[in-house]
């Protein structure tokens, strides 16, 4: 697994990111938890166009992450080399720390600040949640990502390996929580003790308030638990998504989208 991750080539890791979301999205046609209201295809189109953003620009800052990742393994620098921990436990302490810095206080930080919350919207503006909604993330919030990512890096200290690792099952996590499928509620509820469950997810996507601010693990999901963001609905299919004040269906459109961040609502 280390060589594997260590040499994987960026059109491995874009595969890996297009197969999860090929199955998923075809896991959606089979067990979906709602019927689309609009065009799913027209929908997918947009999420599309910022996910490819996505990657454009973790592929630019990727000399960034390789150098930091490479530093602190050869100065042997950050929390995780304070001891000598076997690789595994080393692997399993990494992609922890990489999701609590990387993702959940990231996205914890994003909601409680109100101009980062203007670029994070975007992601909750979607008024239908399914795969393709999982890399929805305006460019400038990508920035915000990629740098508590170096933070977590030099924090945690972490080889490049478990970074390329960490982002491949990022990746596929939040596809899988933001998909639109219909688990058994016993092994939705299961899952949601140990990882992000799409109904756990779904919480987080609603357009009351309350809600929208839960839930905000991406892999992990005892950040929630430990830090009482956790919350459940009785019924997540009742779960109206979206923004009140972004209903207009121009916010669907990918040129309303970069510009919603300066829209005056």
């Amino acid at each position: 697994m280390v060589s594997f991750f260590e040499h994987t080539p960026t059109p491995w890791r874009i595969a890996i990111m297009l197969g999860g979301l090929l199955l998923l999205w075809m896991l959606e046609g089979i067990i979906p938890r709602f019927s689309f209201r609009g065009n799913k295809y027209r929908h997918a189109g947009t999420n599309l166009f910022f996910t490819l953003t996505t990657a454009i620009l973790n592929i630019a800052f990727a000399f960034a992450i390789v150098t930091t990742s490479l530093w602190t393994t050869k100065a042997k620098f950050g929390l995780l080399y304070v001891f000598n921990l076997p690789l595994w436990l080393h692997t399993i302490l990494a992609l922890l720390l990489l999701d609590l810095i990387g993702a959940y206080l990231v996205h914890l930080v994003q909601h409680k600040t109100a101009w980062m919350w203007h670029f994070h919207k975007i992601h909750h503006i979607d008024k239908e949640i399914d795969a393709t909604s999982a890399l929805r993330h305006h460019p400038v919030e990508n920035l915000f990502r990629i740098g508590a990512l170096l933070i977590a890096i030099l924090i945690a200290g972490v080889p490049f390996w478990m970074v390329m690792f960490y982002q491949s099952l990022s990746v596929l996590m939040s596809q899988f929580n933001h998909a639109n499928i219909h688990l058994p509620q016993w092994l939705d509820n299961g899952l949601s003790w140990i990882i992000v469950s799409p109904d756990m997810h779904k919480v987080h996507h609603s357009h009351y308030q309350p809600e929208t601010d839960s839930n905000y693990s991406n892999i992990f999901s005892i950040w929630d638990r430990l830090f009482g963001t956790f919350k459940t609905v009785p019924d997540t299919t009742a779960i109206q998504y979206g923004l009140d004040e972004y209903e207009d269906n121009k916010y669907q459109q990918i040129g309303s989208l970069l510009k919603a961040p300066w829209d005056k609502q």
